[in-house]
């Protein structure tokens, strides 16, 4: 009896394993491949890193300010002269009203005396009129008196021969009446002419007192001139540049030096116009002079924008640093909102290629990094606030990525 013969499965152990190392070699290959393919390798002691964390995030500007004085006041001449004396030196500490130096004018001098001169001459011709005024006053008094002398006589005359007027003519009553008539128009007219000639010589004694007071006025403002060739210190305060020497000459309006407030400072610096709209009065910044803190606040925005930047003037809050000099150099950090927290990863020059799109990320064993995208929210000098595409834990290269802008991986090595 014949043996029937079995055919071998199609399915057998051998040909089982060959189709998984077939299968293996398919999935390694559409796997690891493609990934190698566009993968870059990278020194890692190249990189830089950062590990995303959970922290407050501070949102500032960082500035560099220079010191300044918060109030200044300007010495410039007020007249022209020579220097004559220095009372004071550059840099010393004064007092208000205290000399610091006199300057010496032959012009103003002898206009001050001309303008004297000119307000003694217009004295001299007030009391010339008021002299004449009365000398003509006592010479009318003295023609009336005569008048009324003269009419009283030819009166009685004309009362006595009115009482023997049969024995007189009529033409010689008819002359003393005329006579009489004749003085008492002279009298009305000496009168008139009296007070014609008061009103005139009153207006010129009025004319001549509005030019003496003119001229007295003018001669206040000679002698204030003249007083003005001795500088006064307009503040107490630091004198600064302070640079004169004896016997040198020095024009109208030109700068002499300036006071400085000593005792209140402020700091000028300027703000790129990005900050702009987030800016406003009364915000305050911090800074760490000689390993103490101090407080300042935001005291004046200019609106001029100058290389698309402005300038920004702040006061120190309380107490400013001991020994604090103009010119001085501060950097201040410029709080624009209240700290809060949120993702956060090391700002670094990667921003520059990835505009904060997109970011390498490293895998668990630190050995190859692949691209993310992300999506940040606000950052400062030192960190971004990440809002999404990363967890607390992730860590990053931050470096600059030139040299990986088509890499969609980094192979990392230690050679």
């Amino acid at each position: 009896m014949d043996k029937k013969i079995k055919k071998p499965s199609r399915f057998s152990k051998q040909n089982i394993l060959i189709l998984f190392i077939v299968i293996a070699c398919v999935y390694a290959a559409t796997r690891f491949l493609p990934e190698q393919a566009n993968a870059q390798r990278v020194k890692q002691s190249s990189l830089i890193t950062s590990t995303a964390r959970k922290a407050n995030f501070e949102d500032y500007i960082p500035l560099r300010v220079r010191i300044e004085p918060l109030k200044t006041v300007f010495l410039d001449a007020i007249e022209g002269g020579r220097v004559e004396a220095l009372y004071v030196e550059e840099g010393e500490y004064v007092k208000k009203g205290q000399p610091l130096l006199k300057l010496s004018n032959t012009t103003l001098q002898l206009d001050l005396i001309s303008r004297e001169a000119q307000v003694s001459e217009q004295l001299n011709n007030l009391r010339n009129t008021n002299l004449a005024m009365d000398q003509y006053r006592l010479n009318i008094k003295r023609e009336l008196v005569e008048i009324d002398y003269q009419i009283q006589l030819a009166t009685l005359k004309l009362k006595r021969r009115q009482k023997v007027k049969d024995f007189l003519d009529v033409e010689g009553l008819e002359n003393l009446q005329a006579e009489i008539g004749y003085l008492q128009k002279r009298k009305a007219l000496t009168i008139e002419s009296q007070k014609q000639e008061e009103a005139s010589r009153e207006a010129q004694v009025a004319q001549l007192k509005t030019s003496i007071g003119q001229l007295e006025q003018n001669l206040l403002i000679a002698r204030a001139n003249l007083e003005n060739l001795l500088v006064k210190a307009p503040r107490t305060g630091q004198l600064t540049s302070f640079e004169l020497e004896l016997g040198e000459s020095r024009s109208r309006g030109e700068r002499l030096g300036q006071i400085d407030d000593i005792e209140n400072y402020k700091a000028t610096g300027f703000i790129s116009e990005f900050y702009l709209n987030r800016l406003s009065l009364g915000q305050l910044a911090k800074t760490v002079v000689n390993g103490q803190k101090y407080t300042l606040r935001l005291h004046k925005i200019y609106p001029k924008i100058t290389n698309r930047e402005f300038e920004v003037d702040l006061v120190f809050v309380d107490t400013h640093p001991d020994n604090i000099r103009r010119g001085q150099t501060l950097t201040p950090k410029l709080e624009l909102s209240a700290q809060y927290e949120t993702l956060l990863i090391d700002n670094g020059s990667f921003m520059q290629q990835s505009g904060g799109n997109w970011i390498f990320v490293l895998n668990e064993d630190g050995t190859t990094a692949s691209r993310r995208n992300i999506e940040i929210g606000r950052q400062t000098p030192s960190q971004i606030e990440i809002i999404k595409g990363l967890y607390p834990g992730d860590v990053v290269i931050v470096s600059n990525y030139k040299n990986y802008l088509s890499a969609e991986n980094l192979m990392l090595n230690n050679e």
